[in-house]
């Protein structure tokens, strides 16, 4: 086995580059997280913390001292051995080559399953204008593509409506609720459960968001 054979075989799909898909609010394209993202990523996580964290898990100390950017690097280099493991594909969206939040697809398991969850989040001014949708699509094809998984997951808290409408828009459908699934903002919070199989998928999820005029390829 060659040497860029091996590498495919521990971790197909990554790095990789993805889009662009074009949404009203611009050209929205992925890729993998850099070192030099520290700045933009502490300053749209600070800014949109009333925002962000009614959504995520509850960290250890405060949220402006933890989005320091001072903290991405060792963020940075721990995604990243997961992501040469084989285990996480950690991306930055962008839009219009800007960084706009990031998507996330982790718990990769090969085998019998070949599975994993995605979570993403965007900045709070991008809300609403196809940006999550558009990342999410181009994330779930690279999944059933390259990536070779049968099933993605995601979880989401029955209250986040918004949420919910953009894991629906990618084909997402809900399987069940999980009672007190995670500790999310101070507190234990039930979960909708919601997932999606390569079979489910007819084409690709981007070209049904290009015909259903959703997003036009760019």
């Amino acid at each position: 086995m060659t040497t860029n054979a091996l590498k495919w075989t521990n971790h197909p799909g990554w790095p990789a580059d993805l889009g662009p898909l074009r949404v009203a609010a611009g050209q929205v394209s992925l890729r993998p997280i850099r070192l030099r993202d520290a700045g933009a990523w502490s300053r749209i996580r600070t800014r949109d913390r009333d925002h962000l964290q009614p959504w995520e898990p509850t960290g250890t100390g405060q949220w402006e001292a933890r989005h320091q950017a001072a903290n991405w690097p060792g963020l940075w280099s721990s995604l990243k051995s997961e992501a040469r493991k084989g285990h996480m594909l950690p991306m930055v969206i962008e839009l219009d080559g800007e960084f706009a939040g990031q998507i996330t697809v982790g718990n990769i398991v090969r085998g019998a399953l070949r599975s994993a969850w995605i979570g993403y989040w965007v900045a709070k001014d991008l809300g609403g204008q196809g940006v999550a949708t558009a990342a999410l699509a181009l994330g779930l094809d690279h999944c059933f593509g390259p990536v070779g998984l049968h099933r993605v997951e995601a979880t989401v808290r029955p209250e986040n409506l918004a949420s919910q409408a953009v894991l629906r828009n990618v084909g997402f459908r809900e399987e069940g609720v999980l009672k007190r699934y995670l500790d999310v903002d101070g507190a234990w919070r039930d979960h909708l459960l919601v997932g999606i199989t390569v079979e489910e998928v007819a084409g690709t999820i981007t070209d049904r968001l290009v015909r259903t005029g959703k997003a036009t390829w760019s």
